[in-house]
């Protein structure tokens, strides 16, 4: 089930995910079963996640970056450009406190 934040949530979401540099790439083969495992074992590390996405067409990128939310139960916080910044809370260690709505 993918993550809902509230406005007070993503925009805490989008300061914290400033400083950080993209983890992972999605290059040319687009979004393979590898690629969904990693961005699995990334996001259940960190929560919050930088991806790079390449790709000329803005609809082709909007329409990968979503699928890549969907896929991994994710919620999407920032999109600018290539980049999009996926957050989901770890279910092991949780070590970003969300704000209240």
């Amino acid at each position: 089930m993918p993550v809902v934040l509230t406005a007070a949530q993503t925009r805490f979401l989008r300061g914290q995910a400033h400083d950080l540099k993209a983890l992972l790439q999605i290059g040319n083969k687009g979004i393979t079963p590898a690629f969904i495992a990693e961005l699995d074992a990334v996001l259940e590390q960190h929560e919050l996640v930088k991806v790079k996405v390449a790709g000329e067409d803005r609809e082709a990128r909007d329409a990968m970056i979503g699928e890549l939310a969907d896929q991994a139960d994710a919620a999407l916080v920032q999109r600018i450009g290539h980049t999009a910044v996926l957050y989901r809370p770890s279910k092991e260690r949780r070590q970003i406190v969300l704000p209240r709505g």
